[in-house]
């Protein structure tokens, strides 16, 4: 059985189409990333998903169930962690997940699953005086009490240091290794690239670009290119000097040009030392996912990955 399948999905606010016919399916055992803006609508795809919201058109299965005619069956099989997880103050991780088990009416070793999150050296700490990361990986632990078949991951990551988001991404890299199947979002595209299994970006409702990081960025990306460190007047030099594409950004002051053979660098570094001009860092790169993401979606990204405003192209060295 597929895990999830979603056909011609479609929700409305109003006029304003929040997600617009769209389709995709999860498989087993993968970790399935939806990203995009805010506003892109995958919110609303997640909350249809988790039988949270209604649907306004098209069909969804989760775990061969209609999400919203058979929500309570269905929450027995998945787990979810929202963004922010919060919880009570003065409870330990050990009796939450107690607390949780009887809900469900189900037996559990508490233990075992703390291990599982990484988090024993906390298991008879308040809530309260959890660190940001020692929460998340709490609200983890809560969504394996019912031994899950699908997980939800809402932003696991927000708001934690480096660490404490590497934690997570182990424990995530764990639920993986024992073959669940888990649906995430994030803001984080790094994060992406190094957990998912396959990537799905939206935008004003519809899927942009669908496949692995690898796939997306071949088919989106640029290639590989040559930048160095100089001036517009370097980079106009070397488009008078060259047969290469360049491009200028004035921002950073970087010199970029395509490499479609060993030859294209040699060609544009030769350009640079016999202009006899100022220029450094010599770097080649190919685009991440956030640089395909920012195509994509025209928005900016932070340094840490979070969505700014819209963006404004490189500018291209013409023609002297």
């Amino acid at each position: 059985m597929i895990p999830i399948e979603v056909s011609n999905l479609k929700k409305n606010y109003g006029s304003l189409k929040a997600v617009d016919d769209t389709s995709f399916q999860v498989n087993n055992g993968e970790v399935f990333a939806l990203l995009g803006p805010n506003g892109a609508g995958k919110t609303t795809t997640i909350e249809i998903l988790e039988g949270l919201r209604e649907r306004d058109g098209g069909d969804v299965k989760v775990l061969g169930l209609d999400p919203w005619k058979n929500g309570y069956e269905l929450h027995q099989k998945i787990g979810v962690i929202p963004q922010e997880f919060n919880f009570i103050e003065k409870i330990t991780p050990r009796e939450a997940i107690i607390y949780y088990a009887d809900l469900f009416n189900i037996k559990v070793n508490p233990d075992e699953i703390l291990k599982e999150v990484l988090l024993e050296e906390s298991t008879k700490t308040n809530f309260d005086n959890l660190s940001g990361g020692q929460k998340q990986k709490m609200g983890l632990a809560l969504s394996l009490v019912n031994s899950p078949e699908l997980l939800f991951l809402d932003e696991p990551t927000t708001g934690l240091d480096p660490n404490a988001r590497r934690a997570i991404w182990d424990v995530i890299r764990g639920f993986k290794a024992k073959g669940k199947t888990i649906i995430l979002t994030t803001h984080y595209l790094d994060e992406a690239q190094q957990l998912s299994d396959r990537v799905a970006i939206m935008d004003h409702g519809k899927i942009v670009a669908m496949g692995t990081s690898d796939e997306i960025i071949e088919q989106y990306g640029s290639g590989e290119r040559l930048e160095i460190r100089g001036s517009e007047e370097l980079a106009r030099y070397i488009k008078a000097n060259t047969e290469l594409h360049v491009d200028y950004d004035g921002s950073r002051g970087i010199i970029s040009m395509p490499i479609k053979q060993k030859n294209d660098a040699l060609a544009g570094l030769a350009a640079a030392e016999k202009s006899k001009m100022e220029w450094s860092d010599i770097t080649t790169r190919r685009d991440s996912l956030d640089d395909v993401f920012v195509r994509l979606v025209s928005r900016k990204l932070s340094e840490h990955g979070e969505i700014l405003d819209e963006h404004e192209p490189k500018e291209e060295i013409k023609d002297v």
